[in-house]
């Protein structure tokens, strides 16, 4: 039976709000217990941000994924040309690998590959001219002072000589067909399309514990929220990792903003002026993440900048009259809920280890069966959508324990920090991810 996408995001959101009012009269007698010893305002704060929205989001995405049934790619008799374009800063260690798998993909059409160097002081520049004899549709440009990676990427843009660009990072690798499916879900979709965001999964996996836990957070957690926004027309980044954009639209729009979350920013003027970004699952370019704490801390504290850097760009966004907005909105309960898992969940788990339950404790399990919902669910789909590629998910428990909770201890915090520097205005940094 077809179901329209407005009737799939009501079925969802009515859902999600029958589990919301739930958690909410399960929770009185906890809130009770909690203001008599925190006050009304801080349990009340707490308790929606750390159960009710949560449950109200995991809600929201377990039911949206179970009525996701994604379209067909259309096979194109004739392939458009393409221009790749890829920033670079001190990677001369991974980018032979990178043009490799740009090589094994066997683009039916036209292909153009530009390389920025934006002024390594390794020898980045120097191994992309040795290979120019060996890729003849490579082309290196050196900037000779770094510049940020937004500046890198615009001028690449000046450089790129088809209407079709692909941006992908300097440590990233093709999986097979890439660049063909997602031209392919490009031309797929609907007219107003002007991006489409590529599927990251984790190059470094088995490298330690860091690495393993994020190959999860990529394989369920990333790609299942692009997968519900996709679902609602509403993908809210194209990633610089690895996606596809019009050029003219990128131009019509100024290029890539000189900020932390170039990608996130650009594609939020995209949804501002009413295009639409859509999202190909089946499309994959393995990355290398951060494999230290320092690193991954880092990273999340950029994301989470670029995050408030796109609401302060585009605060107009919020009233658009579409389905995106909703998440958008959605994006908005972020910083409360890592503010309150921060400075209310990680100390109530603290309380609990010396049996004082106020803040963790039999309420806070109201949100497993969801969670088990939900995980399960999701695994499901991005399985599925591993064997069609005839990939394989290895088997990676410890990975997925670290996952479920003291990922988050890292993750959310770094988060809010993240939050802090940005709207004190801290220096900026160049950054890949």
């Amino acid at each position: 039976m077809y179901l329209k996408v407005n009737t799939k995001f009501q079925l969802a959101l009515t859902i999600a709000t029958l589990w919301g009012i739930f958690s909410l009269w399960a929770a009185q007698f906890w809130f009770a217990d909690l203001s008599a010893i925190i006050g009304w305002f801080l349990a009340g704060f707490l308790i929606l941000f750390i159960a009710v929205v949560p449950g109200f989001i995991n809600a929201f995405m377990v039911f949206s994924l179970l009525m996701d049934k994604r379209p067909v790619r259309k096979h194109l008799d004739t392939y458009p040309p393409i221009t790749i374009l890829i920033a670079a800063y001190n990677e001369e260690a991974v980018i032979p690998d990178t043009f490799e798998s740009i090589a094994k993909q066997n683009y039916p059409g036209l292909l153009e590959v530009i390389l920025i160097d934006d002024g390594s002081k390794d020898q980045t520049h120097a191994v992309c001219n040795q290979l120019i004899s060996k890729y003849p549709w490579l082309r290196c440009i050196q900037q000779e002072t770094n510049q940020g990676k937004s500046e890198a990427l615009n001028r690449a843009l000046t450089l790129a000589s088809h209407e079709l660009i692909i941006t992908l990072d300097a440590d990233s690798y093709l999986y097979k067909d890439a660049l063909v499916r997602i031209v392919e879900r490009f031309h797929s979709d609907p007219a107003n399309t002007c991006a489409v965001a590529g599927t990251i999964m984790v190059r470094n996996s088995r490298q330690n514990w860091i690495t393993q836990s994020q190959e999860w957070d990529y394989f369920q957690g990333i790609a299942t929220v692009k997968r519900v926004q996709s679902l609602n027309q509403g993908t809210l980044v194209a990633q610089g990792a690895f996606s596809l954009y019009k050029k003219s639209v990128v131009l019509e729009l100024g290029g890539w903003p000189k900020t932390v979350g170039e990608d996130i920013v650009l594609t939020w003027a995209m949804l501002e002026n009413d295009y639409r970004v859509g999202y190909c699952e089946d499309a994959i370019a393995f990355t290398i993440v951060p494999s230290t704490v320092k690193g991954f801390v880092r990273q999340r504290q950029r994301w989470a900048r670029g995050m408030i850097e796109a609401f302060k760009y585009h605060p107009k966004i919020l009233f658009k009259k579409r389905l995106s907005s909703f998440f958008i909105w959605w994006d908005l309960l972020f910083p409360a809920m890592d503010v309150a898992f921060t400075f209310g969940f990680l100390p109530g788990l603290v309380l609990a280890m010396f049996g004082y339950y106020w803040i963790v404790g039999p309420m806070t399990l109201i949100l497993l069966p969801m969670a088990l919902i939900m995980n399960s669910v999701m695994y499901g789909i991005e399985e599925k959508m591993f064997a069609e590629q005839h990939l394989r998910v290895r088997r990676n428990t410890l990975g997925f324990f670290l996952y479920m909770l003291p990922y988050s201890c890292l993750l959310q915090p770094a988060a809010v920090w993240g939050y802090v520097t940005e709207i004190l205005g801290t220096k900026k940094s160049w950054g890949t991810k």
